[in-house]
């Protein structure tokens, strides 16, 4: 009988703890799942986040890439009218070509091709940047020399040696100019 009784009890205190872990583990498993769950949603957000910040950045890529994709174009292409204006000068200046009866002709030829590119570059957002008696910009301008001048006052233009040209709100390339300074005061030595 003791047997009987001792098998009952090593059954209850079995089947006990079997009921108390099944009951622990449990808990465990809703706890770890509410907690997978949570961290899934947190990483499918962050995904989600992730993608949404990407669009935009896609998005804003494609824009700049439209509206400034002839930028480097538009910067060489520079060099072209500079070439021109420099060729008009020099042909003008050029004393053996003064008594020639077609330079007034080839001039105008000239002036004409660069009115044209300068068209050109109007219908495509390029401007000259103004720069005649400006105040002096480092964000538009890039000073080459320093004028000593009574008449205006520290930190005006008072000559372009290269224009600048935006490319719409874009600096596509910087003024080249002489900025006005103030003229030293001169002491009187005894």
């Amino acid at each position: 009988m003791e047997n009987k009784t001792e098998e009952k009890i090593e059954k209850k205190t079995d089947d006990d703890v079997s009921e108390q872990e099944s009951s622990k583990n449990e808990p465990e498993i809703e706890i770890s799942l509410e907690d997978k769950l949570k961290e899934t949603e947190d990483k499918l957000l962050r995904t989600l986040a992730e993608v949404e910040n990407q669009r935009r950045r896609f998005e804003k890529e494609t824009k700049e890439a439209f509206e400034f994709g002839g930028f480097n174009f538009a910067k060489e292409t520079l060099a072209i009218l500079d070439n021109l204006q420099r060729a008009k000068i020099s042909i003008k200046n050029d004393e053996s070509l003064k008594d020639n009866k077609d330079l007034n002709k080839f001039l105008n030829n000239i002036e004409i091709i660069e009115k044209d590119l300068i068209s050109i570059f109007e219908k495509n957002k390029i401007r000259k940047i103004d720069t005649e008696k400006q105040k002096f910009n480092p964000n538009l301008h890039q000073a080459m020399l320093e004028v000593e001048d009574s008449n205006f006052e520290p930190g005006i233009i008072v000559q372009e040696i290269q224009p600048g040209y935006m490319y719409g709100e874009r600096l596509l390339r910087p003024s080249f100019v002489g900025v006005s300074k103030k003229k030293p005061e001169k002491t009187d030595e005894k």
